[in-house]
């Protein structure tokens, strides 16, 4: 029998890899992960598809997934828990308060895995101005930022913010699988991209630096 929304959130927090905004976080993450290897982020991870993926391909590094729903969170740290995936952990909140659970230069990279594209509010997309600068306040000088989306939207509003701030593109990838070879970072599938697939959209990635060459 399948478990409900109550049942997995109250197993969410009984898990050793979770925290929420309870959870004092903030400049401790290496200490909370027991070394000194790299922090990536994916942010409004969902069922956390991308954050065990890319921990399974990056053992040298630590990956934590942020959404605010603990019954989504509960499948990717069960199944990190399950694989014994030490570099992982999860972290309830919202990410508007990210500040408040990250030190400055404590991140080094940034996912963000097919958000809410937000069509009425241009300040709530995960990549407008307004949390750029949250991000910058939290991360080391070299960051980047890894944007996969199936929204047009939110793909163009982006590109509009990075012209707007004079950052660099590093990759642009109109159609990711219409690439003769998908680079095996952009071949894992979250829930939400396997349903989009389903319906014959097309999915896009941006990479690009979250700091201007003149900082």
């Amino acid at each position: 029998m399948s478990k409900n929304k109550t049942e997995k959130f109250r197993e969410f927090e009984s898990f050793t890899n979770t925290l929420d905004f309870n959870s004092d976080t903030k400049g401790k993450w290496h200490e909370i992960f027991g070394n000194t290897n790299p922090v990536v982020l994916e942010l409004a991870c969902g069922k956390g598809d991308y954050t065990v993926g890319l921990a399974k391909m990056f053992p040298e590094k630590n990956f934590i997934g942020i959404d605010i729903k603990g019954n989504r969170l509960w499948k990717g740290a069960g199944t990190a828990l399950k694989e014994d995936l030490r570099n992982v952990r999860f972290l309830r909140i919202q990410i508007d308060f990210i500040e408040k659970h990250f030190e400055k230069d404590e991140v080094s990279e940034i996912w963000i895995t097919f958000p809410d594209p937000q069509p009425q509010k241009l300040r709530k997309r995960l990549t407008s101005q307004v949390f750029l600068n949250r991000y910058r306040n939290i991360a080391k000088p070299n960051c980047v930022i890894n944007l996969k989306t199936d929204s047009d939207l939110f793909y163009e509003s982006t590109l509009e913010t990075i012209a707007e701030e004079s950052l660099e593109i590093l990759e642009n990838i109109t159609n990711v699988y219409q690439l003769q070879v998908v680079p095996e970072i952009l071949e894992i599938q979250t829930y939400y991209e396997k349903m989009w697939l389903g319906m014959g959209r097309t999915i896009k990635f941006l990479k690009f630096k979250l700091f201007s060459n003149s900082r």
